[in-house]
């Protein structure tokens, strides 16, 4: 009987005979093959492992160590030299002897260190205060600028402590050049208080005018004079509006981008006409002779408004059946750059030199009695300028008292149009002298 039974029957396994010495031989060689071969891939396993957990810990060690040019690691002791010398404000550590330990080029160069002590009594003042409170504490420093400069430097100077443990062992000093913010801040107390007294003058002469008009209300010759009056006023209370809007959106405008060729000749023109009515009034004859061809880089209705501003200043300023001479030219730098000068020349009063370099501030008047009479709003002058200076160039003016004026548009010069042609007009104008003020750069 086979001891495989056919399919639905139980099957019955025979015992197995008895294993030959040669049999059980093999088996325990087999065994000790399975023993040393999982003994070998454990020993590898246990050398992964030891090199991740190496690598890990190596890692971790040199954590914040930046490598150095030759590809060796740079410790943090090393590295913060150079860390301090790449930063733009001035930074000084000092200890709680007020021992400088560290200071980096930018605070050398405000001399707030000498040698390896503090130059100035209220720096020292500043860190024993923080060495003493263990808060951060801060001042303002007012510094000599670093060769020539027009005015002080202003400095915040930010202390921060530094602890070991509860302990304050050393403080850090911070230099922030705060000179600009303070001088927009001085500038913008100066605009407010300057619009508030300009506001005030025509707003109160306005209601001054309506109680008379009010009064008056049974003198009709009265009534005609006083609305002729308020007339004026209003009429140079929205001219001070219009001017205090385009001037604010000047002063916060970047430089043009110069991708829009502007012609001189049409800008002269342009700034001509406008003005031909006011010269007819007061019987001043205004001529243009401006060279052809030119071109500028910017915007035209701008330009025409600065120009327009410098004719309607040499009118108001000039005696009657006087002339106005409009010109343009070109004239090259040492280094081969080249400009267009507009130039506005008058024959009228002219500037005293104390006051020449302030007519392009804001609301400056050389002759209150005379803006008040011509409704001028003193911001015309401020207006050429921040054109002039949003454009790339500048304006600059001389004048000799009784003798006039010629206050000039400096432009970087685009090109030069050959289809050009010639305008009619000339006026004889006198050449610019040397001695001039600019205020290209203020």
């Amino acid at each position: 009987m086979n001891a495989a039974q056919t399919r639905g029957e139980q099957c019955v396994t025979s015992p197995s005979p008895p294993r030959s010495w040669q049999e059980a031989a093999a088996g325990r060689s087999y065994d000790a093959a399975v023993t040393l071969a999982v003994a070998i891939a454990a020993f590898l396993v246990g050398a992964a492992v030891s090199a991740f957990l190496a690598a890990l810990f190596v890692r971790r060690s040199t954590a914040g160590v930046l490598p150095t040019p030759s590809g060796r690691p740079e410790p943090g002791a090393a590295l913060a030299p150079r860390v301090l010398g790449a930063l733009d404000v001035g930074v000084v550590v000092v200890d709680r002897d007020e021992t400088a330990i560290l200071a980096n080029p930018v605070a050398r160069n405000m001399r707030v260190v000498d040698a390896d002590r503090l130059a100035l009594p209220v720096l020292s003042e500043l860190v024993r205060s923080v060495t003493d409170s263990g808060e951060p504490d801060s001042a303002s420093l007012d510094l000599a600028p670093v060769g020539r400069g027009p005015e002080f430097q202003t400095f915040l100077v930010r202390a921060m402590p530094l602890r070991t443990g509860d302990r304050v062992t050393s403080v850090v000093l911070r230099f922030s050049d705060i000179t600009d913010a303070r001088r927009l801040e001085r500038v913008r107390r100066d605009f407010v208080a300057n619009v508030s007294h300009e506001l005030k003058t025509p707003v109160g002469a306005l209601t001054l005018l309506a109680e008379a008009v009010q009064e008056a209300a049974d003198d009709p010759e009265a009534v005609q004079r006083f609305a002729s009056r308020m007339q004026r006023e209003g009429s140079r209370l929205g001219r001070l509006v219009q001017e205090l809007i385009e001037l604010s959106r000047l002063q916060g405008a970047e430089a043009l981008p110069g991708t829009t060729p502007v012609s001189v000749e049409h800008v002269l023109s342009e700034a001509v006409d406008r003005s031909r009515l006011l010269a007819e009034q007061t019987g001043i004859t205004v001529l243009a002779r401006p060279e052809p061809g030119l071109l500028v880089c910017g915007n035209e209705i701008q330009l025409t408004t600065a120009v327009g501003n410098l004719v309607d200043n040499a009118i108001a300023y000039s005696p009657e059946r006087t002339r106005v001479g409009v010109t343009s030219r070109v004239t090259t730098d040492a280094d081969g750059t080249e400009w267009v000068e507009l130039a506005v020349t008058d024959q009228g009063i002219g500037i005293a030199e104390p006051e020449l370099d302030r007519v392009f501030e804001r609301f400056y008047r050389i002759d209150p009695a005379r803006s008040r009479a011509t409704g001028g709003t003193g911001l015309g002058l401020a207006i050429v300028k921040h054109i002039a200076t949003n454009h790339g160039g500048g304006v600059s003016v001389w004048s000799v008292v009784g003798s006039g004026s010629t206050f000039t548009i400096r432009l970087p010069l685009a090109g030069r149009d050959a289809a050009a042609g010639d305008v009619a007009a000339e006026v004889a104008a006198p050449a610019l002298p040397a001695s001039v003020i600019d205020t290209a750069t203020r």
